[in-house]
Formats: structure tokens, sequence, C-alpha cells
């Protein structure tokens, strides 16, 4: 939805402009950003990921696509800075530059394809390897270390709170009665025991799905950063500052939607997205991880400016 977010952001607005990605993952956005700001006054992008892999890629390809983009009429110069940090610790990467506020700000909180599809995460059950799920290296737990440590009662709530597993119950005291003669320490085996409990029709979604999911969201304690990240926004914002957040959970989405609301009750925000877009069915067809996204984007207004809909 990368039309969607540059359409939101409006960067061509006057500058120079500070844009923050807060989640840069590959690249994707980032670079067409900071074309669009190169194409305009310039400014800053600032770069966030918890991981060192792909924020090392992501600011090769955004460089690369700055150098491409040489000689197209570019007016202004595009500052690069990237930061090891979770969007949870935004607030603290702009405290550090010495930064009070930002013209924009982009949260897109899905993972990205190649955390998925590499085996050194252990977020798929499509091999069998150790059972980590850490995206940031920072993290101590394992999923494995949950699994191992947590009570039936708490890992119930985790399946059906970040990943609404009708099965929860049956799941939890399924790890628990057998942890108890085993550990539980690769992909391969979660999934097979998931699966043993927790029927399903093979060749839609694998009843193991929701587990990993919600597994993976409470290792790297996704809601608690979104939540963070929700809380410090609007003294992040500058006045008319635009902010793009991109879900594909219902428990995210439905944490910006709160956040939409408390922003415009107390005047801070106004929502620029009556209801969230969703991609066109284009993009679903090229990209079928795309069809849990939806987007809302907001306009800031810390100084009583007024705040107009596009």
């Amino acid at each position: 939805m990368v039309d969607n977010v540059l359409r939101w952001l409006d960067l061509g607005r006057a500058g120079p402009l500070v844009v923050m990605d807060c989640t840069v993952g590959r690249g994707g956005h980032a670079v067409r950003i900071a074309q669009a700001m190169a194409a305009g006054s310039g400014g800053m992008l600032i770069a966030l990921d918890v991981d060192p892999e792909n924020l090392k890629y992501a600011r090769k390809r955004v460089e690369e696509g700055m150098e491409r983009g040489k000689g197209e009429g570019e007016r202004g110069k595009v500052e690069v800075r990237t930061f090891h940090a979770n969007f949870g610790e935004a607030a603290d990467v702009l405290a550090a530059l010495g930064i009070e506020r930002v013209d924009g700000l982009l949260a897109d909180f899905g993972v990205s394809t190649n955390q998925l599809l590499e085996a050194r995460h252990g977020l798929s059950f499509n091999a069998d390897v150790p059972l980590d799920m850490r995206l940031d290296p920072r993290i101590k737990k394992k999923a494995s270390d949950l699994l191992a440590e947590m009570e039936e009662k708490e890992l119930a709530e985790i399946l059906r709170d970040y990943a609404q597993e009708r099965y929860a119950w049956r799941i939890a005291r399924k790890i628990v009665q057998t942890r108890a003669t085993e550990p539980i320490l690769t992909t391969g085996q979660l999934a097979r025991l998931v699966r043993s409990v927790a029927p399903g029709k093979w060749g839609q979604i694998d009843p193991a799905t929701r587990t990993f999911q919600a597994l993976r969201m409470a290792v790297n304690s996704e809601l608690d950063a979104i939540a963070e990240l929700l809380a410090a926004v609007p003294a992040m914002m500058k006045p008319g500052g635009r902010g793009v957040f991109l879900s594909f959970h219902s428990g995210e989405d439905r944490l910006v939607k709160q956040a939409l609301r408390g922003w415009e009750e107390v005047g801070s925000a106004a929502a620029l997205t009556k209801k969230p877009e969703e991609p066109e069915e284009s993009e679903m067809a090229r990209n079928p991880r795309s069809r849990s996204a939806k987007l809302r984007a907001a306009v800031f207004n810390h100084e009583g400016t007024k705040i107009r809909r596009n």
C-alpha cells in the first residue's frame, strides 16, 4: 500500500521535512519516501528496525534508490539515519538526535516476508528448526523458553487474545502435558503438537498458524511496543504532521483505532481515514500477505490550527 502511504504522508509540503519510518523492514516504503522527499525540499529520513540485518539491507536499498533517482529533477538533499530500535523506542531515538518533532511518521506493524522465511528466526513451520522467534537480538527469552515457563492459563490467554485461537485451552493443556516429559524445542514439534489437538482443513489455514502468530507476538512484545508508540506519537508530531499506521492483525488495528479516537477527543489529531483502507485486488494478487492489511492515517494539531480532512 505504498501509494496510499505516500498520499497520506503528503511529502510535497514545504520543507525540509523530518520523516520517521518506525519499522523500515527491507526498505520498501523507505525508498519511495526518500525519493518523494528528494523530489521536494529534502530533509531527514529516520529509519528504525529491531532486526539489524534488515536495517543494514534497508539502508543500502534506500541509498541505491536515491542514487538511481539522481538527475530526475530532485531539488532537496535527504539525510538517512538508521537506528536499531523497536517502534516503542521512537521517542527515545528522537531525543538522541536532539529532534523534538517530526513532519511525518509511518508505522508498519507487519513482519517482513524474509523474516518468516529465514530459518534463523524460527517463525515458520515449513522447516523443522529451533523455536526462537526473536526478531530483536536484544530479547533474552526465545519462544521455547516461554513454552517451558508459562502456566497453562497464561498460554491459553495468549493464544486466545493474540490470535483468536478457538482451541486455546486445548493447545495450552497439551503443551503443559508434553513439556512434562520432553522440552518443546523446534518448530516441527510445536506444529505437530497443535495439529494433534486443533483440527483444521488442510489446504486452507494450517491449524498451527494461529499458535505461531500468537507466540511470535508474545516473544517480541509486539502489542506492548505498539501501545508505547501510540502513547508517544502526539508529542512527537509537528503541527500539521501526518501519521500513517499499517496493521495486519485485529489487535493491532484495535489499538490504532482506539488511539485515534482518544486523540480526536482531546483535539490533538484528526483521522484522515474515516474507515481503514485496504489493499486493491491487484496488490493482493501480487502479495497475498497484504490481504489482512488495514491503513489508518491522522493529521496532528498541537497549536490549535484548523485541521482539514482531505
